[in-house]
């Protein structure tokens, strides 16, 4: 067992350097990057927080100028733009080095978590994510025991009822959610019960209520229950497992009695 964890665990470094790596190069291949969005902010006149922004820096006449020199550049919103302004902003986001640089430099700053700026937030990436990560944690930790809360149940009564209405029934369900995408559901979830055109019932964000601090313990219990409920049962709703046919628990029996050193049954 011991092997086995530590070969899982192993196995995580190969998978994160693929996802890093395979989405690193899906950043410099696809349009729309954080340069040609600095370029989109200057032509609707939009340079805050964009180098040279402000009365000292390049105002949008002389970014305008250098049509001609700049027709044939890389970035195509960049069609009428100062080839000085574009090569600024391409240099603030690093752009301007070699590919393989780029990609050696996201690794060792991996490494040392440091993930940067946002390109969006007025924050670091990692001060966001340290943000997001309670809220985050409480929602997975929940989903995951209501998921094993019910799902294990319903996959051993559905093995040993294998063919029976409640089989039938209960597939049907199972498989209208696992076809309703997660996001759309809670979209759904919201409509209906979250003041959108039927009922009212829950809220429609945050995590507790404005007057939190101020209620009794009992009272923050349920105003804490009350928040997570629509977007627990968003998660929830594609997380049921089941077994595949009544053979499972078969192959499950078998394993068992295997792992327990049983000699095998004689047939006849």
């Amino acid at each position: 067992m011991g092997a086995y964890l530590l070969r899982r665990l192993l196995l995580i470094i190969p998978t994160l350097w693929a996802i890093i790596t395979i989405n690193f190069f899906i950043v410099q291949i696809a349009p729309g990057g954080p340069v040609d969005q600095a370029i989109a902010a200057i032509e609707f006149g939009d340079r805050g927080g964009l180098p040279g922004a402000g009365d000292g820096g390049m105002g949008a006449s002389h970014a305008r100028t250098g049509v001609s020199n700049i027709s044939d550049g890389h970035y195509r919103g960049g069609r009428g733009l100062d080839p000085e302004v574009i090569a600024e902003i391409t240099h603030r986001y690093g752009f301007d080095k070699p590919l393989h640089e780029r990609y050696f430099k996201m690794l060792g700053d991996y490494l040392r978590f440091d993930f940067g700026d946002s390109l969006f937030r007025s924050s670091s990436v990692l001060q966001l994510i340290k943000d997001s990560l309670p809220v985050s944690i409480t929602l997975g930790l929940w989903s995951t025991l209501i998921i094993y809360l019910v799902s294990i149940p319903l996959g051993i009564r559905k093995a040993v009822s294998n063919g029976s209405h409640f089989d039938v029934w209960s597939s049907t369900l199972i498989i209208i959610g696992y076809a309703i995408p997660a996001f759309l559901f809670a979209i759904l979830l919201i409509v209906i019960f979250a003041g959108g055109s039927y009922f009212d019932l829950f809220p429609l964000r945050g995590l507790v209520s404005a007057n939190f601090d101020s209620l009794p313990w009992y009272q923050k219990i349920l105003d804490y229950l009350w928040h997570i409920t629509l977007p627990v049962l968003a998660t929830v709703i594609g997380g049921f497992c089941r077994p595949h046919d009544a053979d499972q628990k078969t192959a499950f029996l078998m394993r068992s009695a295997s792992s327990t050193w049983l000699p095998p049954a004689p047939r006849g």
